[in-house]
């Protein structure tokens, strides 16, 4: 039963801007208000939430076609025909600097599933393939893309940290599959990736490694930078226990690269005990240049790998969590985007296990 004119329902203490969202959008309904709402103050006092949450709240009605935004002046209510429930967005975008085929599968297998769950209930998803180009060029494909469609929300993966900040900056809800740059507030889900690489460097150092080698992409994205501040931090010394080493190995991704990258390393006069590698292609990549140089594992050099592959099981110390884990979460999340229209700004990080699979022993003295 709608409640009379004047008479609000106060939103819940969760999820404060979709509540109050769909406060606002109730009494509009019942009529409450005719051509423009209240103030922002006024809003506050009558809901009782605070300011920022009342602007997300009405950035989401706008988004929805019910009000149009004013600055300096009070938000204009649209016409039935523009706010009506048939004219809402049902397109969800995922935004990536390559195919979905070249992601990871455990990315794949969660984006299908997350796919599957929006067509199940009436949205439709498209992909937007942003080339690593120039930050502008980048800008204005997406920009011409939400001028001429109406979107959502979007699901970014792997983008630079310039998209990561348009969206930011703009009003379209999104979801970083991957870790947000520090400077950038949205909601995400990773891997701790800074804790994994914190604790490898710690498995090194107790086996007695104090010159240590991370070998990592120059990619630029949130999560390898991550990943090499953990690095660094596990190889910081404690107190008492002689000096570690660390040494981050950033490459662009070929194989010819790290294997040029790998040559200085290993032709220095103190080479590295150990190695951490990011990318499961790249730790396979690895393997096989250590073999070629009779370096031999675990006797010559410890290995680990940042990521998991199904090949690793029982070759390769690695760290590992179940697929199902990745497609859950984002499954879930969107199921709350999709519900509120809105995530709160903050990481969501799997913490993976470490497989201990006899490419690690101690040091040679």
């Amino acid at each position: 039963m709608s409640s009379p004119p004047g008479v609000f329902e106060l939103p819940q203490r969760h999820s404060l801007s979709a509540q109050a969202a769909a406060a606002i959008r109730k009494a509009i309904g019942d009529g409450v208000w005719r051509e423009s709402l209240p103030s922002e103050r006024r809003l506050c006092e009558t809901f009782q939430v605070s300011r920022p949450t009342i602007r997300t709240a009405l950035q989401l009605l706008a988004k929805e076609g019910l009000i149009e935004i004013r600055q300096g002046r009070r938000n204009r209510l649209l016409s039935p025909s523009r706010s009506s429930p048939s004219a809402a967005s049902r397109l969800v975008v995922l935004v990536s600097h390559q195919p979905i085929l070249h992601t990871s599968l455990t990315a794949y297998q969660g984006i299908s599933e997350m796919r599957t769950h929006l067509a199940e209930q009436g949205f439709t998803t498209e992909v937007l393939v942003c080339q690593m180009r120039s930050a502008k060029a980048q800008q204005r494909k997406l920009e011409t893309f939400v001028r001429q469609n109406r979107v959502f929300c979007c699901v970014l993966l792997s983008v630079s940290k310039e998209l990561q900040e348009w969206f930011a900056n703009h009003s379209i809800p999104a979801l970083v599959l991957g870790s947000c740059h520090p400077s950038v507030k949205l909601p995400s889900l990773d891997v701790d990736y800074r804790s994994v690489c914190r604790h490898a460097a710690g498995v090194f150092r107790s086996k007695g490694h104090r010159r240590i080698a991370f070998i990592v992409p120059n990619s630029g994205v949130a999560g390898d930078l991550a990943s090499e501040d953990g690095f660094r931090e596990g190889c910081a010394s404690n107190a008492g226990s002689a000096d570690t080493e660390a040494i981050i190995v950033r490459h662009s991704g070929t194989t010819a690269h790290i294997a040029t990258k790998l040559d200085a390393l290993f032709s220095s006069p103190r080479p590295p005990t150990a190695l951490l590698v990011a990318k499961p292609s790249h730790t396979l990549g690895v393997l096989v240049y250590l073999l070629r140089k009779g370096l031999t594992v675990p006797d010559t050099v410890s290995l680990i790998g940042r990521d998991s592959d199904h090949l690793f099981d029982d070759a390769i110390s690695h760290y590992r969590f179940e697929d199902e884990t990745f497609a859950h979460r984002l499954s879930r999340l969107m199921a709350q985007m999709v519900s509120q229209g809105y995530l709160r700004p903050e990481p969501n990080l799997i913490f993976p296990r470490y497989v201990q699979a006899g490419t690690v022993r101690t040091a040679n003295r």
